[in-house]
């Protein structure tokens, strides 16, 4: 009698039992033979477990909010066409949020000034009721006392200026008499100037707010009564530029002796693209450069060899070659790993997770250095760089797309393999370039509005007057008043 073929849920559970015999035999050979490599076994057996079940409560966390986000889409179309940034009914139901600070904050308002003898007293008596025009008596009434900040109607202050020129009998040079408010000795036709403080306000709106050209001038006119086209603005910030040039030159080469500097760099116009502008800056000193090329011997010639700082950059590829103690910045490394950990190659990847999380080690023993000694923090550091020094020595397996994914970034961390620790040796030196890139991002709107520069000489007079004013407001000093003195003093040496 032959026998009928095995179904295929019966087939699937002899294969079961099948596996299941090998493996008792394989665990009672170990167990007799050699109980430690059974007990590896096992061990390594437990690791893959809980990641594989890590890995099942992720995909099926994702799974869910994907179905959801489905279902949300499916509800919507069947509702027509909504705005897209509508609240939904949960986020309605709640209300406004409450205005003003969270709770815990303390209180703050806008405090009266400290009284001066210059400021206006105005009484408002309450002589007779406004709704029935009864009178009221003075001595039933409380005063109700308020201050008002509130801005003069502004005029330009003018002022006829004369001075007197003659030719000297003893030396036979022709010599005049000034003032400080002179920014010129131009006469006739050109004899009507902005004063400095005037000219340093102009400055400070075009260059410091980053208003356009026009937008100034029209600030100046409606706001100041001060009259002045597009053209004589630019031709006025020229001149200041022209001033304040030894300013410039004294803030490079101050970042140039300071232990630490940021650099990052943008696109720029100069009557057209291909330009770069440059940021090289620290807490104290920024300094903008508008530069043709974008390469390894410009960056190198504005640092020149009188830095010997730490240079702290992003990934860009000419700052490989620079001599000198560099630190990349973490941000984009992160970025790069967290990309790569949400895509569907790199997802899981136990390899990328763990240098993921040596970084974010390194962020956090940075901010423990002040509690920690100095033995406990070199062997935390060293621990860090031999962990890193063995995941980033050898070349990722190709034979799948999550071991080209890992490659990939194992390539970028091993190119800055040197750069990585850096800013645990320095205190002064940060892990990320957050500050040149916010340094640079009012540039970017400058940009934005202006679309750079139409000349080389506008393009030079933008970056002394971007990079003053800059590091005018990290020192905490007026910008109008280093423009009008710089004009004040350029007059003096005419």
């Amino acid at each position: 009698m032959s026998q009928e073929p095995l179904s295929a849920p019966e087939n699937t559970r002899n294969a079961k039992a099948i596996a299941l015999e090998r493996v008792v035999a394989f665990g009672r050979q170990w167990l007799a033979e050699d109980p430690e490599q059974l007990l590896q076994h096992f061990a390594r057996q437990a690791e893959q477990l809980l990641q594989l079940r890590a890995e099942l409560r992720t995909c099926q966390a994702q799974l869910q909010t994907g179905q959801a986000e489905l279902q949300q889409l499916q509800d919507e179309l069947h509702r027509g066409s909504v705005a897209p940034f509508r609240r939904t009914p949960e986020e309605s139901a709640k209300g406004p949020p409450k205005p003003g600070r969270k709770p815990g904050h303390p209180g703050d308002w806008r405090r009266s000034p400290a009284p001066l003898a210059s400021d206006e007293q105005i009484e408002v008596p309450l002589m007779a009721c406004p709704d029935c025009g009864v009178a009221l008596p003075f001595s039933d009434q409380r005063a109700v006392e308020q201050t008002i900040l509130e801005i003069p109607e502004i005029h330009p202050r003018v002022i006829r200026l004369r001075t007197y020129r003659t030719e000297c009998g003893a030396c036979q040079q022709t010599v005049s008499s000034t003032h400080p408010l002179q920014v010129s000795q131009a006469t006739g036709a050109a004899g009507t100037h902005l004063g400095p403080r005037a000219l340093g306000l102009a400055a400070a709106l075009n260059k410091d707010l980053k208003l356009t050209m026009r937008k100034t001038c029209r600030v100046l006119q409606e706001m100041f009564g001060l009259s002045l086209s597009p053209g004589g603005l630019a031709q006025a910030t020229g001149r200041i530029a022209t001033a304040l040039q030894g300013a410039y030159d004294e803030s490079l080469e101050t970042l140039r002796q300071s232990p630490v500097i940021h650099t990052d760099e943008t696109g720029w116009w100069v009557g057209g693209p291909g330009y770069t502008l440059w940021v090289f800056t620290n807490p104290t000193t920024t300094y903008y450069r508008v530069v043709e090329h974008r390469d390894r011997a410009t960056a190198q010639a504005i640092l020149s060899d009188t830095f010997q700082g730490v240079l702290v950059s992003d990934c860009l590829s000419i700052y490989d070659g620079l001599d000198g103690v560099q630190q990349k910045c973490y941000a984009h490394h992160l970025k790069a790993l967290s990309k790569a950990l949400r895509s569907e190659a790199g997802q899981g990847s136990s390899y990328l997770l763990e240098l993921r999380t040596l970084l974010h080690t390194a962020l956090l023993l940075k901010r423990l250095v002040p509690d920690l000694d100095p033995v406990q923090q070199q062997r935390s550091r060293d621990f860090l760089e031999t962990r890193f020094a063995q995941l980033l020595a050898h070349p990722r397996p190709l034979d799948t797309s999550q071991g080209q994914q890992e490659e990939k970034l194992r390539q970028r961390l091993a190119k800055q393999q040197d750069h990585l620790l850096t800013f645990l040796d320095y205190p002064e030196v940060n892990a990320t370039n957050n500050h040149a890139e916010r340094q640079l991002r009012p540039a970017v709107i400058s940009r934005k509005l202006s679309c750079g520069n139409k000349t080389l000489s506008g393009a030079t007079t933008w970056s002394v007057l971007a990079s003053l004013a800059a590091t005018c407001q990290q020192r905490g000093d007026s910008f109008i008043e280093q423009v009008a003195q710089a004009m004040v003093r350029q007059n003096r040496a005419a």
